[in-house]
């Protein structure tokens, strides 16, 4: 039998495949809109819109104090990740609203940015060899850091959201670990890469250099750099309008379609504002809350056990205050009424320097049914035992017969169903 010919280079290959092509050959990928310009443009925007992200997501961290007591505390095994933490402030009374509106209407308006931004280098990460040098090997793990936390911070965000809990843990834990591994790669993508980003964006590719993100053989254009970056736009717009209505009533949250707090109204009536948990998803009945019901309030004076007619009989202070949540979603300013925490510590024994407060609801399960809220959130005269909203005695969804209502706390800290408060044991 003849020698069987060995195949030594790639010209010794037949044809048929010499033509074909793997993701690692640069002639695979042949966009013609990709480019250093269409690069760095993207990463620019991420670049801002990424630490608006991260520091926007640290503050609602913070809102909660979870270094006050473990209940609040959702990632006990934090150690030095939480060395920024401080006291959360009641002012201004919307700084939650603020924030977490921000950090939620960001991060979807920047999907259609990351997505784009991932494909315009999906070339590289099919690159051979995967790292040329030390530096490179570093830009290659970052990168790896990167889009790997980029993706999962995103997708765990968007279910949130959507309430679609499918996590396999806390939404709250699993955040908050995968934004400090986001941050890692992040950093160390932006020292490398944005002294590059900024001389494409000032002087464009220098001449005699090979634009490495450039398709080497592009299929005709049929779209020009400058259209894709406004589909982008376009879409990142289209996300914003669909979605940022659920932070504000009216006409604005009948438009916000892709968020569960947007589109139709609540109904009519002082109780029709948005909420989070209704009563019966919970398992509060009306035996629960009826004539047998009392608010226990302890603290150095004893124990105290007010029934919600004692509570109408105290001096009763005003305050209007939005709900804000961490999904993202809240409400205008209501109106609510009732007994100032302030007032409540000092019948418990605390009458000149109000301390903080332990809050139970008569819910049974479920994340937050016990919180603690920090002294000067008790101090603040806003902060309320609410019995009423908007003139009319709470409904059974939005709290009755007694809810906390905090200036600039996450809604779940406005705990409802309110059973026991223990003043100074936190």
């Amino acid at each position: 039998m003849p020698e069987r010919r060995r195949i030594r280079t790639l010209t010794d290959l037949p044809a048929s495949l010499r033509a074909l092509r793997t993701p690692a050959d640069p002639g695979f990928w042949r966009s013609p809109v990709r480019g250093a310009r269409f690069t760095a443009v993207l990463g620019v925007v991420l670049l801002a819109g990424l630490t608006l992200l991260f520091v926007t997501g640290l503050l609602s961290y913070a809102a909660y104090n979870p270094d006050l007591n473990p209940v609040n505390d959702k990632t006990p095994g934090k150690g030095w990740l939480g060395f920024y933490l401080f006291s959360w402030p009641t002012g201004p009374h919307w700084l939650y609203r603020l924030t977490q509106g921000l950090h939620v209407t960001v991060g979807i308006v920047l999907v259609p940015v990351l997505l784009a931004k991932l494909w315009s280098v999906i070339p590289r990460l099919f690159a051979l060899p995967p790292a040329r040098s030390v530096g490179h090997a570093l830009e290659r793990i970052s990168l790896l850091l990167l889009v790997g936390g980029a993706l999962f911070e995103f997708l765990t965000g968007l279910l949130n959201i959507q309430l679609d809990y499918l996590f396999p843990g806390s939404f709250y834990t699993l955040h908050f670990y995968g934004a400090w591994v986001f941050l890692a790669g992040f950093v160390t993508h932006t020292v490398l890469k944005l002294p590059q980003a900024v001389r494409v964006l000032r002087n464009g590719i220098p001449r005699g250099e090979p634009d490495t993100l450039a398709a080497p053989d592009p299929l005709p254009a049929t779209l020009s750099r400058r259209g894709a970056l406004a589909m982008v736009g376009a879409g990142s717009l289209l996300l914003l309008i669909t979605s940022a209505g659920r932070s504000f009533d009216g006409p604005l949250r009948r438009i916000a379609l892709l968020t569960p707090r947007g589109g139709t109204d609540p109904g009519p009536g002082p109780n029709a504002f948005q909420i989070n948990k209704t009563a019966a998803a919970v398992r509060i009945t009306p035996a629960d809350t009826g004539e047998r019901w009392r608010l226990t309030v302890r603290g150095p004076a004893g124990e105290l056990r007010l029934s919600r007619a004692d509570l109408l009989a105290m001096e009763q202070h005003s305050a209007a205050l939005p709900i804000a949540c961490v999904e993202g979603w809240s409400t205008s300013d209501q109106l609510w009424r009732g007994v100032r925490l302030s007032d409540l510590a000092a019948l418990a024994g605390h009458p000149d320097r109000p301390p903080g407060v332990f809050v139970e609801s008569l819910q049974r399960s479920g994340s937050f049914r016990k919180a603690a809220l920090r002294d000067n959130q008790v101090r603040d005269g806003r902060s309320l035992l609410a019995l009423e909203v908007n003139g009319a005695p709470l409904s059974p969804d939005h709290g009755y017969p007694a809810r906390i209502i905090v200036p600039a706390a996450p809604g779940v800290l406005n705990t409802k169903w309110v059973e026991t408060l223990t003043f100074g044991e936190l």
